[in-house]
């Protein structure tokens, strides 16, 4: 066999050997974030997030609705970023926020704050 033959037959296994590496790479589909729903007040009308603690993910979203005894907001003390401290009036009105950081962020709701409107988000 000469060079020549030898030099085809090696490119053919590379260029093989790409086109099945890459086409894996172009199947797997990238992790996506996932959105969490907390409710602002209890079905039984409750001063409480429920759920009152949420575990997830760095690049996850928390979004509340507001459920029951609204108005309600979300003040993360040290955290401008993820607060919502506008008061969301209407039923059903949802803030969101994006977890991009690890670590455990309490938050409160300001008006409720001394009933025991507490929660915590532990970002993982």
């Amino acid at each position: 066999m000469n060079i020549s033959a030898s030099a085809k037959k090696l490119g053919l296994l590379i260029a093989s050997l790409v086109l099945v590496v890459g086409s894996f790479f172009m199947s797997v589909s990238p992790a996506s974030a996932d959105t969490v729903t907390v409710k602002m007040g209890s079905d039984g009308g409750q001063l409480v997030f429920e759920p009152k603690v949420v575990t997830i993910k760095a690049g996850d979203t928390i979004k509340w609705v507001n459920n029951k005894a609204y108005p309600h907001n979300i003040v993360f003390d040290g955290h401008e970023e993820l607060s919502h401290k506008k008061l969301a009036q209407k039923p059903k009105a949802e803030l969101e926020s994006t977890f991009n950081e690890v670590g455990e962020f309490s938050y409160y709701c300001s008006p409720h704050r001394g009933a025991g409107m507490q929660g915590k988000v532990i970002v993982q």
